[in-house]
């Protein structure tokens, strides 16, 4: 009426076979085994990710395109708002990776906080700038040595100081303009009263 084989307990009744898995000790302690590791797993990785925060942080943070080799990003209409000008819908870009348990708690947009940033001689800190080694087929590297050449440096400190020196120009002009015309009235004024004694003195 019943059989057995390993692992298996069967009832045949009515040439109907009914079978059911059952494990021995050693599957049950395969099968432990299995089990705590997972849970060992999973423990693990949470202490690691969530309280020690033991892992890289990739970011982009801003790029200078006169000095450095920058990743272009270039405004797309069909998915952001754009200005409409090349020079504003354009932005460069570096890559930061830095290890996740050495990035302070605070604001990256506040001036003070040093959160994208590598300290010299940390460890597992680095700044991606861009190249054929670093950058992906779609993205486009600056050239600085172009850059310049296409939007070249105005010196503001010459510009101010050539700014000023128009300004007293015209100013020192306007001033002899002034004591010109205060000479003219005065010599009138001279002849005028010379003429009235010459007046006087024949009557």
């Amino acid at each position: 009426m019943f059989g057995l084989t390993p692992g298996y307990f069967c009832v045949k009744i009515k040439s109907i076979n009914n079978c059911f898995y059952f494990m021995d000790k050693k599957s049950k302690v395969f099968f432990l085994f299995f089990f705590l590791l997972i849970v060992i797993s999973v423990g693990i990785t949470y202490w690691r990710i969530m309280i020690k925060r033991d892992y890289i942080i990739e970011a982009q943070v801003d790029c200078d395109p006169v000095t450095e080799k920058c990743f272009i990003y270039e405004c797309d209409p069909l998915i952001e708002e754009c200005t409409g000008n090349p020079k504003d819908d354009t932005s460069y870009y570096k890559l930061i990776k830095r290890n996740a348990s050495n990035i302070p708690l605070c604001d990256p947009a506040n001036e003070d906080c040093q959160a994208l940033v590598c300290p010299e001689g940390e460890k597992d800190c680095e700044i991606m700038f861009c190249s054929e080694q670093t950058k992906n087929p779609e993205d486009v590297c600056s050239d600085p040595e172009q850059y310049n050449l296409d939007d070249p440096i105005v010196d503001e400190s010459v510009t101010i100081e050539e700014t000023v020196i128009s300004d007293i120009e015209q100013n020192t002009a306007y001033a002899q303009t002034i004591m010109n015309e205060n000479e003219h009235v005065v010599l009138d004024e001279l002849l005028t009263t010379d003429n009235s004694d010459s007046v006087a003195s024949q009557k």
